[in-house]
């Protein structure tokens, strides 16, 4: 069972939206501007669509936190939607004059000239020409709507900006056991990065430098160049960006069940994110094209490396993870991303008011998000081992954990001639 829980609720367009914690410990240091820096974070990126320059995303602590500490109790967290004024008639709850038997005539609008007509012709800004690729079709079919802007407004991927609020303090309580999580971009559209041999000790500090959060500089200047194609043809691109957390101790996880094991629950939560198709650990997909002697990670003696064990593996091709348990090496975790599906110059659809052949939907979108995915791949990673830590070493206050993980190392410290 887990111990965090999150919980988001708001639609793209709408007032706000809302994140819940729940779980966490008592007695964390935690501040707004430890929330905002990561948000701030996911908006950046080389690609991005106007949105992003409408948007300050900052969050309101509503609960949970007092005096700069968690209090052990649900955190509650609004970000409001700068956008939502532009939308208020859109977005509406209440039902408008027409829906609710009052005849009405929308300026710039075809007349509504009877009260009989199903509700999609009676709202603005109403979405039938489905978009491929996108929830818009099955959602209707599934929920029963007329207006595909009820599914993508929900299964848009501004719900991400709550997900990174709600793990933002996730990370906030793996650093305070010495855990750093960070990502960088190595493909975008038929273009790879290369992986320095040596990775830099503040990794978000080097990607975030770069406006397409990638190391490779070379790399760099030829995705822009192809961003910037991409976009005057109307099209979209999608990418693979590389997550690492360091500083994990070993035992995070557990072998003995399908739903404890760590590589399950990372995979689980990586393919939540919107547009994500594909996850892999250490080598991933290529370990299975190589022998056994190419895959597994030797083990030798490394007195003084508590984390590990007292031991060290000459490679890390299984990623920081072996038998759904942490090894204490680097958790390396690659996420790929199908392009957006939003394209300037639609693909064929049907519009289902009539039932007729079409040209998809366009609103504004993004060319490219994979650098913003990449921050969104932190945060669920970082929801997950904060979740695995609790699991591992309980507490309702942060001193308390605090003590459990300094026991459990000092054990760890005894073995293997420690």
């Amino acid at each position: 069972m887990s111990i965090l829980r999150f919980t988001t609720a708001g639609e793209s367009h709408g007032p706000a939206l809302v994140s819940i914690l729940e779980g966490m410990i008592a007695g964390l240091p935690l501040l707004a501007d430890d929330v905002n820096t990561e948000l701030a974070r996911r908006q950046q990126g080389y690609g991005r669509g106007r949105r992003m320059q409408i948007e300050k995303d900052a969050i309101e602590f509503l609960s949970g936190v007092r005096a700069g500490q968690t209090l052990g109790a649900p955190i509650a967290m609004l970000m409001h939607n700068r956008d939502w004024k532009n939308w208020q008639e859109i977005m509406d709850p209440a039902p408008s004059k027409a829906e609710s038997g009052e005849e009405r005539m929308e300026s710039g609008d075809a007349a509504l000239s009877t009260l009989h007509s199903p509700p999609s012709t009676l709202r603005k800004r109403a979405v039938t020409r489905v978009r491929p690729g996108h929830a818009d079709l099955t959602g209707i079919l599934k929920y029963d709507r007329d207006d595909a802007r009820d599914i993508l407004e929900r299964a848009s991927a501004r719900e991400t900006t709550a997900r990174v609020a709600a793990a933002a303090i996730c990370k906030r309580l793996l650093n305070e056991f010495g855990v750093r999580i960070g990502s960088h971009l190595v493909h975008l559209g038929g273009i790879d990065a290369a992986r320095p041999e040596t990775m830099p000790e503040d990794l978000n500090a080097a990607s975030d430098a770069s406006p397409l959060r990638t190391l490779d500089k070379g790399a760099e200047q030829r995705m822009i160049a192809y961003i910037d194609e991409i976009k005057r043809a109307g099209n979209t691109l999608g990418g693979i960006c590389e997550v690492v957390a360091d500083g994990l101790p070993v035992g995070l996880g557990s072998h003995v069940s399908w739903d404890r094991k760590l590589d399950g629950r990372i995979g689980a939560a990586i393919m939540s994110i919107p547009a994500v198709k594909g996850v892999e650990i250490g080598m991933g997909f290529q370990a299975s094209r190589v022998t056994g002697a190419d895959v597994h990670d030797e083990i030798e003696p490394a007195h003084g490396r508590t984390l590990t064990g007292n031991v060290r593996r000459k490679t890390n091709r299984a990623g920081g993870l072996e038998g759904g348990m942490t090894t204490g090496e680097p958790l390396v975790v690659r996420v790929a991303m199908k392009p957006i599906s939003t394209l300037m110059r639609p693909l064929g659809t049907v519009d289902v008011a009539t039932g007729e052949s079409a040209a998809a939907v366009a609103e504004r979108s993004d060319v490219t998000a994979v650098p913003a995915m990449g921050v969104i791949a932190e945060a669920m990673v970082a929801f997950v081992l904060a979740d695995a830590f609790l699991e591992k070493f309980g507490g309702d206050s942060l001193g308390e954990t605090k003590r459990n993980y300094d026991a459990y190392l000092s054990h760890v410290a005894s073995r293997l001639g420690g």
